[in-house]
């Protein structure tokens, strides 16, 4: 069965750092595009960031949305089959369930698209408030 796994989701004050993990079971993660989506209260789901597959043809590719580009990274280990999204310099507005995603491929320009993922893992709250 295939599964994600987020963890690493809390409360933290302006200004400051989580990690969100992104665990698979039953699959390979590098055989697949991982995304971040992130959804706020009242708001539609947005991406935030993903990562190609190491065996894309166009090799390990990243993207961010305009509103984390600079302060979030995402990474693989895989290792421990794992996709991380390190969220440095926090703000209120990052406040929102956050939610991992695989998809077969690569979307380019079209990476943010929900429609390209195939498998959700369950949410995680990240809270950012003084």
């Amino acid at each position: 069965q295939l599964q994600l796994v987020v963890s690493g989701g809390g409360l933290v004050q302006p200004g400051g750092s989580l990690r969100l993990s992104c665990a698979a079971s039953g699959f390979t993660l590098d055989y697949y595009t991982i995304a971040w989506f992130r959804q706020a209260p009242g708001k539609e789901r947005e991406g935030v960031s993903c990562i190609s597959s190491s065996y894309s043809s166009s090799g390990v590719r990243t993207n961010y949305s305009d509103s984390v580009k600079g302060r979030f990274t995402i990474s693989r280990d895989n290792a421990k089959n794992t996709v991380y999204l390190q969220m440095n310099s926090l703000k209120p507005e990052d406040t929102a369930i956050y939610y991992c995603a695989a998809g077969e491929y690569y979307g380019g320009s079209y990476w943010a698209r929900r429609s390209r993922y195939d498998y959700w893992g369950q949410g995680t709250q990240v809270t950012v408030s003084s």
